[in-house]
């Protein structure tokens, strides 16, 4: 699969319009509209698609950012702080290497950082570090509305129809394309039958009514194949 620049990507310049957006009215919200300017939102958004389109990536794609952004817009009337998911599902893969295992760390260390250079307030940069370091188990605590929000998000994927999620399935297997065959089909079985086993994929009332059944037949059919 050719790499691509971010830049050219059909949705960069809408994807950076919408960076630009929702930091300026979080950079407003605590500044109360007085006071030092900020920075400007477009240098932040520059890199982060430049991330989002690094090479190594398959899946964790900017077609992957633009579709949980959104996931989230659908489902924003179940957020407590619809601004805070957005910003979360814009650093939540933003560091990504297939072969690490601490991209959400150092995800949230980057969203961290960059939100406090760029004048967000602390409280909503720490709920955006949280948010980003749920994103490794999928499982908020019961009555956090935000993080429900952000995991059903991104794992809204699970729920594509079967061209769709052959598609995810096939980008995924590309990512980790160095794990050698029979390491990766293990791997990947233990990760669908850790997702089987949960009471629920979804938390929202939405994702639970939509997404649901058709997410674990798509995991249990991938599962039969990865054990065939």
């Amino acid at each position: 699969m050719p790499h691509t620049s971010p830049a050219a990507h059909p949705r960069y310049d809408a994807l950076l319009a919408e960076w630009n957006q929702l930091l300026r009215r979080c950079q407003e919200s605590e500044r109360g509209g007085a006071g030092e300017q900020a920075p400007d939102p477009g240098p932040y958004g520059q890199e982060l698609l430049a991330r989002w389109g690094e090479p190594q990536r398959r899946y964790h794609t900017v077609d992957h950012l633009a579709e949980v952004l959104a996931r989230a817009t659908e489902l924003t009337g179940y957020a407590h702080d619809p601004d805070t998911v957005a910003l979360a599902v814009w650093f939540h893969d933003a560091v990504y290497r297939p072969d690490r295992s601490e991209n959400e760390e150092r995800s949230a260390d980057l969203a961290r950082r960059a939100l406090t250079e760029a004048g967000v307030g602390e409280e909503r940069t720490a709920q955006v570090v949280r948010l980003v370091r749920l994103t490794v188990t999928h499982d908020p605590a019961p009555g956090d509305a935000d993080g429900e929000v952000l995991c059903d998000a991104d794992l809204a994927v699970l729920a594509g129809d079967p061209a769709a999620y052959a598609a995810y399935a096939a980008a995924v297997r590309a990512e980790y394309g160095f794990v050698p065959d029979p390491d990766f089909r293990a791997g990947r079985a233990g990760i669908l039958r850790q997702l089987l086993d949960l009471p629920h994929l979804f938390r929202t009332p939405y994702g639970r009514e939509h997404w649901e059944r058709t997410a674990r037949r798509n995991l249990t059919t991938e599962l039969e194949l990865l054990e065939a």
